[in-house]
């Protein structure tokens, strides 16, 4: 059984990486990434030490996938970044996972994907067309419809606030959502791979506990010793604020300056949905894939003091 892994130079696929190796031989296992020069030289040299095959793939580039599945029985294929271009990105992997004979695809969806309600909701769409898709070919999946990551508002939001004079700015409310902790998303996605989820087609990856972003706060605001301010905003109250950031309008706009990866889109949408409710999804799907409970976010404040310790001010110095 050959297991692939897309997109290792990434934090949740390195983690599912480093998961799936304490459970195969690294003979076993084939690792894509955008370009190889993005890993760390000596996680790299370990990987292929341990027999690991590290190849090059861009979604963009089909014959880059096909070349890259070869051989291989199961997927883990992890969303792409680009908003609006990752349809056919995935349509490209799927297709060259089964030019390639895979069995079996592990997809990472998000919440609501199938549900009108989340239609809305600026990163649904993509995942939407990406599960229809996989439906329509046939192939053996996995959905795993991840929730918003507990480290994108305790590391990312909680910078921003320090860059504001201690103005944490938001959309949310008091709504409050099952927020995951990205190491729990990655144990659930190896669980998957490994074919621990049997038939089911779709699986819920979500936080045990209902946070609001307000208690978000006031754990960073306890722990850091800093009097950080809850603002609940209007929607362009919010993206005023993004801007001053340096924080473009959408995927399109300039990066050079902002301090995060997102565009104020993907931002005020993700934190209005919090606020309206539909990131409260209750599930132990991660405890059933993996046999463990999902960590809140007092079982992780810890790993984040170095964004106040250090003044984090980009999203690239974060650990």
């Amino acid at each position: 059984m050959r297991y692939i892994v897309t997109g290792v130079d990434g934090k949740l696929s390195s983690r599912v990486a480093e998961i799936m190796l304490k459970n195969v031989s690294g003979d076993q296992l084939t690792f894509t990434c955008y370009k190889i020069d993005r890993l760390q030289p000596d996680k790299l040299k370990r990987w292929q030490d341990l027999g690991v095959r590290v190849v090059e793939a861009d979604y963009n580039d089909k014959a880059s996938l096909v070349k890259a599945f070869a051989d291989g029985d199961r997927l883990f294929l992890i969303s792409g970044l680009d908003v609006g271009k990752r349809v056919e990105q995935h349509k490209n992997a799927i297709d060259a996972a089964i030019t390639n004979g895979v069995q079996h695809i592990t997809y990472t969806s998000f919440v609501g994907a199938t549900d009108p309600a989340y239609e809305h909701v600026f990163v649904t769409p993509d995942h939407t067309a990406t599960e229809e898709y996989l439906e329509s070919t046939g192939i053996q999946y996995a959905a795993l419809r991840n929730n918003l990551y507990l480290e994108t508002f305790m590391t990312m939001r909680a910078m921003l606030a320090f860059m504001s004079n201690g103005r944490w700015v938001t959309t949310a409310g008091e709504g409050k959502a099952t927020l995951v902790h990205k190491d729990d998303c990655a144990a659930a996605a190896a669980a998957a791979l490994l074919g621990k989820g049997g038939d089911r087609k779709v699986f819920n990856i979500v936080g045990a506990q209902a946070i609001s972003v307000r208690e978000i706060c006031e754990i960073i605001a306890k722990r850091s010793g800093v009097d950080l301010e809850y603002v609940p905003a209007t929607q362009a109250e919010y993206y005023a604020y993004l801007e001053k950031l340096h924080i473009p309008h959408d995927m399109s706009g300039d990066f050079s300056q902002s301090p995060a990866p997102f565009s104020a889109n993907d931002v005020v949408d993700n934190d209005q949905a919090v606020g309206d409710g539909l990131f409260n999804v209750q599930s132990n799907d991660i405890e059933l894939l993996t046999g463990n409970k999902p960590k809140t976010a007092l079982d992780i404040a810890a790993n984040f003091d170095y964004i106040w310790q250090d003044h984090i001010t980009n999203w690239r110095q974060m650990k």
